[in-house]
């Protein structure tokens, strides 16, 4: 089943978004590509340092 998707806003200085361009060049991805797997990596390794599992999304 997929997700439903929500818009959020994040501000990033511009020297950010330049590494973010850069890496998204990089790897022939978007951008939007490279800042959802970059925090989907920090927070599984911020579950992992809990100990815990990731929480599961209600039915």
């Amino acid at each position: 089943m997929v997700q439903p998707i929500q818009r959020i806003n994040v501000d990033a200085t511009a020297r950010m978004l330049e590494e973010l361009a850069k890496a998204a060049q990089d790897l022939n991805v978007s951008r939007q590509a490279v800042i959802k797997t970059l925090v989907r990596q920090a927070l599984d390794q911020h579950y992992l340092a809990q100990g815990a599992r990731r929480p599961q999304s209600a039915p």
